[in-house]
């Protein structure tokens, strides 16, 4: 008779976060963390929403948050940690934020393929 004296050991893993599908170029990231420098901060990432608004229906939101909210999805980009509430997912899913430095523009600008429509300005949609 043999006794199979192995044992399991199990660790504790720690789970990260849910992505989600919001993708920010290179450009992007990088004057995300020059903007960041600036701040002299490292506590801060870029927080992406949508609420209710504009003249389309709906308008985004770029700002940096400190805060980590039960739901956030979240992606890092080159040390860029992008978040997205759980609700704001849905309208984001495959959009891209890419920055522009031109004459003509200088921001941010996003482009989502949920959008079904979009206000004159830009700034709205549905």
């Amino acid at each position: 008779m043999s006794v199979d004296s192995s044992t399991t050991v199990s660790t504790p893993t720690t789970e990260a976060p849910p992505a989600h599908g919001v993708e920010l170029s290179e450009l992007a990231a990088g004057k995300v963390k020059s903007l960041l420098e600036q701040e002299g901060r490292d506590d801060l990432r870029l927080r992406v929403g949508v609420q209710p608004g504009g003249c389309s229906g709906l308008i985004y939101q770029l700002y940096f948050d400190e805060r980590s909210l039960d739901g956030d999805l979240v992606r890092d980009f080159d040390g860029v940690e992008v978040v997205v509430d759980r609700m704001s997912a849905p309208y984001l899913d495959g959009a891209s934020i890419d920055f522009s430095d031109t004459i003509e523009k200088q921001g941010f600008t996003i482009d989502n393929p949920n959008a079904g429509s979009s206000c004159a300005c830009g700034d709205s949609f549905s």
